[in-house]
């Protein structure tokens, strides 16, 4: 019976420590966040990184992007929001296509993918911090519950949001739509 308690206290400590690590990311995403200049995101090189990303993963990536490649916004907050979004596809799924659209002064950019999806009753309990879906999306335990959180902050402070949908490819739609 005590070995079984100390297993507990482990795995509590381990639980606090992680909320700590958790906390402390949010704060330093806030504080970078509210301090970065605005400046030009390449989608293109961005693009040709995730398709690396792909090939470590194992997945399929499609990419499609049309008008402008250069966007102005804060750059590492956006290549955060995009990371984000995108890491969470190639968690749950094989195939990710991600289009990105980008004309008079408004970007979409559109993350498909084939895996569980999430119900649509759940779709914005997502975007509160902490919350994680104990379904088929939460398999991996390595996640915060803070990224879509996170993401979703940062495109609100950039004008914008993200909305949750369901994918043509038979998984979840995120939209992402920022004036740029």
């Amino acid at each position: 019976a005590l070995r079984g308690a100390r297993i507990d206290v482990e795995a509590l400590n381990q639980d606090i420590d992680d909320m700590q690590s958790m906390l402390e990311g949010y704060l330093a995403f806030a504080r970078g966040e509210a301090q970065e200049d605005p400046g030009a995101f390449d989608l293109a090189a961005f693009f040709e990184k995730l398709s690396e990303e792909a090939k470590l993963r194992k997945r399929r990536l499609e990419t499609e992007l049309s008008g402008e490649t250069e966007v102005h916004v804060r750059p590492n907050a956006f290549r955060r929001l995009l990371s984000n979004l995108i890491g969470n596809a190639f968690r749950y799924a094989r195939h990710v296509k991600v289009t990105a659209r980008h004309t008079r002064g408004a970007l979409t950019v559109t993350i498909d993918d084939d895996g569980p999806g999430i119900p649509p009753e759940r779709r914005e309990d997502v975007f509160r911090p902490f919350v994680r879906l104990d379904e088929a999306r939460n398999q991996d335990s390595s996640g915060t519950g803070l990224g879509l959180s996170i993401a979703r902050d940062i495109a609100r402070s950039h004008g914008g949001d993200i909305t949750l949908d369901d994918s043509p490819l038979g998984g979840l739609r995120a939209i992402i739509r920022i004036p740029a």
